[in-house]
């Protein structure tokens, strides 16, 4: 990043400014916090391995500092933002800061759950700071609707980062970690601090990094079909836990032995391997 892309990132004067000119009130509503240190977003940049090759998805942009970051390492910033006003703006603080970049941000001004690859050009990596409350709906929405994006870097609550990267047998593993895990290996590779978001909220947030795997493993509503069943009733065993999904615990063990899962296990300490396989020996997947 050369001078004159770090003299366009905003500082804290900026973002607050930014705001008390467009009337922003960040909301609890719509998860907004945003970033105005410039070294977290350069920190953010490159640890997402991003260059002049990709196309980046970002999702909410909110007033611009992350995007104003990316814009010098990519080929084009494709910016989601469900909220009107700072959808509105995030071109005008781009020409304002960065003009001789201006031509590689398109922004959308649409729901992030509910955007189609068609919007969003095709990305092949997304790079964001999610709004807390959607951040695992959203990174699945997107997985699922954009094949090309082979990886992201997502800045989550840190609860929430735990776990997306958790595995089997941890406390906090559970059906995010599981559908996660099947489209991608997730890793959480730091922890933000508090102090570099404004307002600043109550909890860190974390970088957790995706990279999409080369083939998934079984049929995708099957699997997720099953991992719902199997966590619906945590405590219980797997051949009790998915008695009412196979049709009886007996067809169930049944199952869950061919696939070569222990019958007494829990739904918590095997892999979305293991959850494959068993989909596959129901008939549900794909052999």
């Amino acid at each position: 990043m050369t001078e004159a892309d770090v003299s366009a990132l905003l500082g804290p004067a900026d973002i607050r400014r930014l705001a008390a000119e467009l009337d922003v009130r960040p909301t609890k509503k719509l998860g907004q916090n945003f970033v105005h240190d410039p070294n977290t977003v350069r920190r953010i940049v490159a640890a997402a391995g991003v260059d002049d090759t990709d196309t980046v998805l970002e999702v909410g942009p909110g007033l611009g500092s992350l995007t104003l970051a990316l814009l010098p390492a990519v080929r084009e910033v494709v910016a989601v933002e469900i909220d009107d006003v700072l959808a509105g703006r995030l071109p005008r603080t781009v020409a304002e800061r960065a003009p001789a970049l201006a031509d590689r941000l398109t922004v959308v001004n649409a729901d992030a759950l509910r955007a189609t690859g068609d919007q969003l050009h095709e990305p092949t990596a997304l790079v964001a700071n999610l709004p807390y409350n959607v951040s695992v709906p959203v990174v699945l929405h997107l997985l699922a609707e954009l094949p090309t994006m082979r990886r992201a870097l997502v800045m989550v609550q840190a609860e929430v980062a735990d776990r997306m990267a958790a595995g089997p047998g941890s406390k906090v593993y559970g059906i995010p970690s599981v559908k996660i895990a099947w489209y991608a290996e997730a890793r959480r590779v730091a922890t933000v601090p508090r102090s570099v978001f404004w307002p600043v909220p109550n909890v860190d947030s974390a970088l957790v990094l995706l990279t999409r795997r080369e083939q998934q493993q079984g049929d995708r509503n099957a699997v997720f079909t099953l991992v719902d069943a199997a966590f619906a009733q945590r405590r219980k065993t797997l051949r009790a836990a998915l008695a009412g999904w196979a049709g009886t615990a007996d067809r169930a063990e049944d199952i869950l032995t061919r696939a070569g899962v222990d019958p007494a296990a829990r739904g918590e300490t095997i892999t979305v391997g293991d959850y494959a396989a068993i989909a596959r020996m129901a008939g549900k997947g794909q052999p």
